[in-house]
């Protein structure tokens, strides 16, 4: 039996159960404690950039890596009272933070991803940061 009829559908149930931010709120929040976390690909990080600041967790990890209870959370995760998810364009990050909500855990996702926060003419990094470590933050002038 199918729950959703198309993935279309599958991503609208992710996105009424979860807030969805604008860029700059998203940079707002994490200005005010809340924990980005990238969950693209490398390729995609280093073909797009990074944002300062965001934890890389590949999506495939990211439940195991950010739930307290799993056996492999990461240390952070007791200290972070909410996590946004950043994807490429807003797809992914929906149907993640989706998957952290129904944990129990606090997260929300960007709306348009990282494009927007390039459109919205918020800082990226050209680094490429390793999986599970925080983006450097920008050296400002």
């Amino acid at each position: 039996m199918t729950r959703f009829a198309s993935v279309e559908a599958l991503l609208d149930d992710a996105r009424s159960r979860i807030e969805r931010l604008t860029p700059v709120e998203a940079r707002e929040r994490q200005r005010h404690g809340s924990q980005l976390v990238d969950i693209r690909p490398a390729w995609q990080r280093e073909e797009d950039g990074e944002i300062p600041g965001a934890l890389v967790v590949e999506r495939n990890h990211l439940e195991w890596r950010l739930h307290p209870g799993s056996g492999a959370a990461l240390a952070l995760t007791d200290r972070v009272d909410e996590w946004i998810v950043v994807c490429t364009e807003g797809y992914t990050s929906s149907l993640a933070a989706a998957a952290l909500c129904s944990l129990g855990i606090a997260a929300a996702d960007i709306d348009g991803g990282l494009r927007a926060w390039i459109t919205a003419g918020l800082p990226v990094s050209r680094t490429v940061t390793a999986v599970e470590d925080v983006v450097p933050e920008l050296a400002v002038a």
